[in-house]
């Protein structure tokens, strides 16, 4: 099984038709997979064989997708570089997965520690990146199981690439993952899809499924609003794919009328929560209700809410098909910690090495998130399992105090967390960043009023400090 192979396989019949677009430039299917051959035998004559783990560090583009389709089609294996990395970080994370080849765009990287050896890639079959490779010196004496897997792609599963795992996942994977997303998403050759998010997080479920389904791919890279306005405005869109924070800016700007949307069937919001706010202001300006997606790398996206239901706003959906959820340890609101059982597992975590078998030996993955189900079987969040606040043995879930927090009028987002107390053990507290941005004339004490009818005394944040902006990760989510 090669992903490549297949999506060769399903697009036949599309081949004149555009597979991606990036500003002024457009490649056909016939003449991305032309460009994807070519990469890949330029690979091969640089001495990249199969199992090879090729790090990747280049900005979203039309290039990045011919890349990674290039290293897949050879059955290497891509480890994506967040381009929002630091050298340090960018070090450590080749370190880590002991990258055989670098391959990195030397406007984005350029220290002499892999510059003075690499050479130039790619030079006549990119659209506009100017590439370079390294080959490194890797040990591959790896666990047999490595190359039994089929592996495709190796992700970090989080912004602090010492304290996360690199998280495996095959061909196989990938298949089953798209497959199971597309009952929801129901993506068709009709669809135009405006794309806003890091393909070093969001590549493997969407990207790979849009190629795989013949739509046409919208990247709407560079200087945000501008990029996306005008990526808008020159292509006729049906499905856009964005996080909160994107969408806020939409509500909030000029730039977007009410009839933006109008021509759309699906607007999915992800890699952070949506907050009840933003979906609420999004379709009482353009009329559309957004769709929040709740994914993860060891699973895929096992839930997404299309319900038009605005009592389920704040809720990640109902299980899709192919997926079992089960609440374990429920407390008396019925929150426990989220386990998820379906097609798309991850396959293993790559440092240190533990297969899935050894991770979910009966096939459920324990989340690390908190949530309950509703009587109509809509999941809603309630935070990380570490992230609860103990305040004098009662816990605190952040979200449910965030979900109060936001849907105050002047309230854009917000940030619960815990300050260590000699008495209480833990004290809520919370950062807030309003709509209009300025702080001189917010009133703290009405906000409180305001929380203090909606939550359990013991719940509202001790403290309320008004902020600019919100610290968040490489791919979106806040920094708690």
């Amino acid at each position: 099984m090669n992903i490549v192979e297949l999506i060769r396989k399903e697009t036949s019949a599309f081949q004149d038709k555009i597979a991606v677009i990036q500003n002024d430039d457009k490649l056909s299917y016939k003449e991305l997979l032309v460009k994807i051959n070519k990469a890949a035998d330029e690979l091969k004559r640089n001495g990249l064989g199969q199992g090879d783990r090729v790090g990747l560090l280049c900005e979203d583009s039309i290039d990045y997708i011919i890349t990674c389709l290039a290293v897949l089609s050879v059955y290497a294996v891509i480890v994506p570089v967040p381009d929002s990395c630091s050298h340090a970080e960018t070090d450590e994370l080749i370190d880590r997965i002991d990258v055989n080849f670098f391959i990195f765009d030397r406007s984005e990287y350029s220290t002499e520690s892999y510059s003075n050896d690499s050479k130039i890639v790619f030079a006549d079959i990119v659209v506009t990146k100017e590439l370079w490779i390294y080959k490194r010196r890797a040990d591959n004496s790896l666990p047999g199981e490595y190359h039994n897997l089929n592996p495709a792609f190796i992700r970090f599963t989080s912004g602090t690439t010492g304290e996360s795992k690199g998280v495996l996942l095959s061909h196989e994977t990938i298949v089953q993952r798209t497959d199971a997303a597309n009952n929801a998403l129901d993506i068709t050759s009709d669809d135009v899809v405006i794309w806003m998010l890091s393909m070093s997080f969001h590549f493997v479920v969407t990207i790979l499924l849009f190629l795989r389904q013949g739509a046409t791919i919208i990247i709407c890279s560079g200087s945000f609003p501008d990029s996306l306005q005008q990526g808008l405005k020159n292509n006729r869109g049906t499905f856009i794919y964005a996080s909160p924070f994107h969408y806020r800016m939409m509500i909030k700007s000029d730039m977007f009328p009410p009839a933006t949307f109008s021509c759309y069937r699906l607007a999915v919001s992800t890699a952070t929560h949506l907050s009840v706010s933003t979906a609420a202001d999004f379709h009482r300006k353009f009329g559309l209700e957004l769709s929040q997606a709740y994914g993860l790398i060891e699973v895929g996206l096992p839930f997404i809410n299309n319900s038009k239901n605005p009592a389920k706003r704040e809720s990640a959906g109902k299980i899709l098909p192919d997926y079992r959820v089960r609440i374990a340890n429920p407390n008396q609101e019925g929150i426990g910690e989220i386990y998820i059982k379906g097609k798309g597992m991850f396959d293993a975590y790559f440092s240190p090495w533990r297969s899935r078998n050894q991770v979910a030996p009966d096939g459920w993955f324990a989340t690390g998130d908190l949530g309950r189900l509703d009587n109509d079987g809509f999941l809603f969040i309630a935070g990380r399992k570490k992230n609860i606040i103990n305040f004098t043995g009662m816990k605190i879930f952040p979200y449910e105090v965030e979900y109060v927090i936001n849907q105050y009028h002047e309230v854009q987002d917000s940030l619960v967390y815990a300050n260590p107390h000699n008495i209480y053990g833990e004290l809520p507290c919370a950062r807030i960043v309003l709509k209009n941005g300025t702080t001189d004339d917010f009133d703290l004490n009405k906000l409180r009023k305001f929380c203090y009818q909606r939550l359990a005394s013991y719940k509202v944040p001790k403290e309320f400090i008004l902020v600019k902006e919100l610290d968040r990760t490489a791919s979106g989510k806040l920094k708690r």
